[in-house]
């Protein structure tokens, strides 16, 4: 039973998980944790965090939709897969035990770690590969890099974004501009079917989900207000660096 406490710390966590994503991405590396600390079991920690979170995608979304707009087919391309794949990662996470789940969790929060750390070199082979102007055309198979991202994104999903990036780099030459509108949209693809998916499975703390979507929708907004104030890389260091130390602090319970 968590204590009035418990419900305010929840909440400064989602806030700050919010603005996080707003400006560097990683906000999953500070929420889920302070669930499990405070004693909610480590897949309904993970399910909760997913349909609380998850809304905060369509903001990104709809902030890039004018970048989307001349890229309709490949839309249609990724986006079943990003819905299967989502759903499917849903359902192997609960599929796994709790024990078993427990004991990925320190593997999950610093491969989650690695993945944010990258975001900047994965950026710059993006943006060189761009320039090369590659002529094979392999847009086709872009559902097969985006169908494995979204199956991870669906059990764990916290680094989701640069996986996303870079599957969608493998397969198509576009501006990064471009690339960015179409990650946002398959990122929020993939937690909406994974968060509907886990409605049904019982696990959702549907109290502790409405704080934390508040706290991130408020969180979100005081991140978009101080984007320029704060350097992101900065940021995504700082959080990196958490995310190893409670990945470490996993490994050693």
């Amino acid at each position: 039973m968590l204590s009035p406490l418990d419900y305010f710390l929840i909440s400064i966590a989602a806030l700050l998980a919010g603005a996080v994503n707003a400006l560097a991405g990683g906000g999953t590396l500070i929420t889920f944790p302070v669930l499990t600390f405070l004693g909610v079991p480590a897949i309904s920690a993970s399910i909760t965090n997913t349909v609380a979170l998850s809304p905060g995608y369509l903001g990104g979304t709809l902030a890039q939709a004018s970048d989307l707009q001349n890229q309709k087919y490949r839309l249609w391309l990724i986006l079943p897969a990003s819905i299967i794949g989502g759903i499917f990662g849903g359902f192997l996470l609960l599929q796994t035990g709790e024990k078993l789940f427990n004991e990925l969790v320190p593997y999950l929060i610093l491969l989650a770690s690695i993945l944010l750390a990258i975001q900047e070199p994965v950026r710059t082979w993006l943006v060189k590969r761009m320039g090369e102007g590659q002529s094979v055309k392999l847009e086709n198979l872009t559902w097969l890099p985006v169908s494995i991202a979204s199956i991870y994104g669906g059990y764990f999903g916290a680094g989701l974004s640069v996986i996303i990036l870079s599957a969608l780099g493998l397969t198509i030459e576009d501006s990064l501009t471009r690339l960015n509108a179409l990650k946002q949209a398959v990122a929020f693809t993939v937690n909406i079917a994974a968060a509907i998916f886990f409605l049904f499975s019982g696990q959702v703390l549907w109290t502790v989900a409405l704080v934390m979507a508040i706290g991130a929708l408020i969180g979100g907004s005081l991140g978009g207000r101080l984007a320029g104030k704060i350097k992101p890389s900065t940021l995504r260091r700082t959080v990196v660096t958490i995310g190893v130390i409670v990945s470490i602090i996993y490994f050693v319970r």
